[in-house]
């Protein structure tokens, strides 16, 4: 099983990217759940958006309006389009995603959002 994010970079503030990740080595009717999480300098992981294979979608507050998370359940990818970045968004993101009962992560992409 393999997850493999892609997409971060180094955005002005205000500017968008577009995280993907996708998971191969695993059935797309067994992934109930895909979700990106992000780690800052200092912080916890923190969830950012997650969405579930019916497509119900889940943001943290400091995101809502700015990011969307979408999924292709064809491709077992997920995406996270980010929008109206902030310097507070800089920080390395993981991509997740539950199969019965195991979660998988992907490795990390760094994000750096300059002020």
């Amino acid at each position: 099983v393999q997850l493999q994010a892609y997409g971060g970079g180094l955005v002005q503030a205000g500017g968008s990217l577009r995280l993907s990740c996708a998971a191969s080595g695993l059935l797309a009717f067994s992934i109930k759940y895909m979700g990106w999480y992000r780690l800052a300098p200092g912080k916890q992981r923190e969830l950012v958006a997650g969405i579930t294979s019916a497509g119900i979608t889940n943001y943290d507050d400091s995101v809502k309006g700015r990011f969307t998370i979408s999924r292709d359940n064809v491709k077992n990818t997920v995406y996270l389009q980010m929008n109206s970045l902030k310097p507070e968004d800089t920080a390395v993101y993981y991509c997740a995603a539950d199969a019965m009962t195991v979660r998988y992560w992907g490795q990390g992409t760094l994000v750096t959002v300059s002020s």
